[in-house]
Order: C-alpha cells, then structure tokens, then sequence
C-alpha cells in the first residue's frame, strides 16, 4: 500500500481515535498528520501492519505533547466529537444525546491515559499485541487491563446511577 492509499484509508478512523483520546480535535487533527509525516520521513521497518504502527506513533505523539505541555488535561471527548453521525432526529433526543456524552467523558475522565488508550484501540479493533506495543506493555497484561478497566467503568456506572436514583 502506498502512502496515499494508507491515508486515504486510516486518516478519518486515527483522527477519530484520537479525538476519543484527547478530547480535542485540533491536536487529534495535529498528530494525526504528524504521524503520517513520520510515516513518510521514515516508514516502519515492518510494514505488515501500517494501521497499529499508525495509531501507535499517533499515541505517543499525544502522549509527548502532553508531556511538553506540563500540565493536567481534561482527556475527556467533547460533547458532538464522538458521534460522527447525523444529528439526532429531534432536540428532546439531541439534549439526551448530549447528557450521556457528558457523563461518558465524566466516566472516561476517571480513567487513566492508559486505561483509556487500551479501551479506545480495544474499540477501534486493535489486537491485544497491537494494544500492548502502543502502551507499552506485554501482551498477556492487556487482557487483564481491559478487564480492570471496564470493571472501573461499571464501578463509575454503578455510583452514576445511585446516585440519580
């Protein structure tokens, strides 16, 4: 595959991912590119899977820029950013739409950088040894760190909803 063909491809899924892991679209839009640029400056030695080397780089280009920038950010989606779909049919489904986006970032908020990476590449299709090279890990952790993971989402449902009850 080419590189035309791989942005063609991958770019609208990794811009999407990434705006699921930042919570920004501008930086998800920012390392997106960087990380086809990188993919051009110096391809992977391995090309038998461009797609996990992709979302790989673009994770820690977030990851870096995070760093630089020193300061805790707020790694929840913004509100419309999530849904890359048409808008809901009428404004009673659209607000409820909005009220459960918020409380799935509050939900996400919660988690760790690498809590979130492992359930939003766990979402996007990614093998566990795909998951384990992009956070850094091994490969028989990833399984129990999705299940740690989602248990702490369920734990957070859970309060949510005594809470409102």
């Amino acid at each position: 595959m080419d590189s035309d063909e791989l942005f063609t491809e991958y770019k609208d899924d990794l811009v999407r991912y990434l705006t699921r892991l930042t919570g920004d679209s501008e930086l998800a839009q920012d390392a997106a590119q960087e990380s086809f640029l990188r993919m051009l400056r110096q391809p992977p030695a391995r090309q038998d899977n461009p797609k996990a080397w992709l979302y790989t780089v673009a994770t820690n280009i977030v990851r870096d820029i995070w760093r630089k920038q020193a300061s805790a950010r707020r790694l929840a989606v913004p509100a419309g950013a999530a849904a890359m779909a048409d808008s809901p049919p009428d404004p009673h489904a659209e607000l409820e739409q909005a009220e459960l986006c918020r409380t799935v970032q509050q939900m996400l908020a919660k988690l760790t950088h690498k809590e979130r990476t492992i359930l939003l590449m766990r979402g996007e299709g990614f093998r566990h040894s795909e998951i384990a090279a992009a956070v850094g890990t091994t490969t028989k952790s990833v399984g129990t760190m999705i299940a740690r993971a989602l248990r702490k989402l369920a734990s957070e449902i859970d309060s949510t909803v005594e809470a409102l009850s």
